[in-house]
């Protein structure tokens, strides 16, 4: 009887195990390098060709909600292909929210860029971004609907959110005569409107969201007079230039994804 009662007493006292509180959920970031850090300067390892960092939307997104699981898939430089090949197959069954932000490098925007930034003829660099907005009318427009169709198909739960691409110069506003001409503005402007169109079609169809971010970024525009939320040319840190800084990332992108998912 004393065997049996010492028995009851240490396994009433005995310290249970607690089991690991469950993630409310898994976010998965799938992008380019507007989901990444270039344009915020703050890298986890500036030698990572993928460029990521603590201040971009997605990271922020993921602090503010510390119970939901998170995976950055995005990595600079990303097509749709990369997307395809190397990030989709982060995506589980039990993903619950995805961003994507891909098409910009498909279109070869960033040589568009570099174009318009080094020619000092108006019409070689429209040129340039016809040539880009006919290629994501013909060729991104396809590759966005099977990269959205994959991202369903691996990830068939999940609230999907497709972010857009800001348009980058007020026309009109307070740069001066110096670097690009309006004409030259309007015409990458323009590119950035046609990617989004592209992408918001697509997106409804898929029965994904639309975060358009022009609407809150035009007024931070290079040019605008105000606080710019992208980043101009700089020569010694070309691959900087263009690109969504910290308050683009936090009081843009950031606010808008909460926007939207509450």
């Amino acid at each position: 009887m004393a065997a049996l009662l010492a028995m009851v007493v240490a396994a009433t006292v005995a310290p249970t195990a607690t089991a690991a509180p469950k993630a409310a959920g898994k976010y998965v970031a799938i992008g380019d390098s507007y989901a990444v850090a270039p344009g915020t300067r703050t890298y986890d390892n500036p030698d990572d060709p993928c460029r990521r960092g603590p201040l971009t939307y997605p990271r922020l997104w993921a602090a503010q909600h510390p119970s939901v699981g998170f995976v950055e898939a995005s990595c600079s430089g990303a097509t749709t292909a990369d997307v395809a090949s190397t990030q989709i197959p982060q995506l589980t069954a039990d993903t619950t929210l995805v961003t994507v932000q891909v098409g910009g490098n498909d279109v070869g925007f960033v040589d568009v860029l570099t174009n318009c930034i080094l020619t000092i003829d108006d019409a070689d660099c429209i040129a340039g971004v016809e040539l880009a907005k006919q290629a994501a009318q013909g060729a991104l427009s396809p590759a966005l609907a099977q990269t959205y169709g994959a991202v369903r198909a691996a990830a068939p739960s999940a609230k999907v959110v497709v972010v857009g691409y800001p348009r980058l110069y007020k026309i009109g506003g307070n740069c001066g005569i110096l670097g690009l001409s309006d004409a030259e503005r309007a015409a990458m402007n323009s590119a950035a409107d046609v990617l989004n169109d592209i992408m918001a079609s697509r997106a409804s169809e898929a029965g994904f969201t639309f975060l358009d971010p022009r609407p809150s970024f035009d007024q931070h525009a290079l040019c605008s007079g105000g606080s710019e939320w992208v980043t101009s040319l700089e020569w010694d840190k070309i691959n900087e230039s263009y690109h969504p800084n910290v308050a683009g990332h936090r009081d843009g992108y950031l606010a808008s994804l909460n926007a939207i998912t509450g």
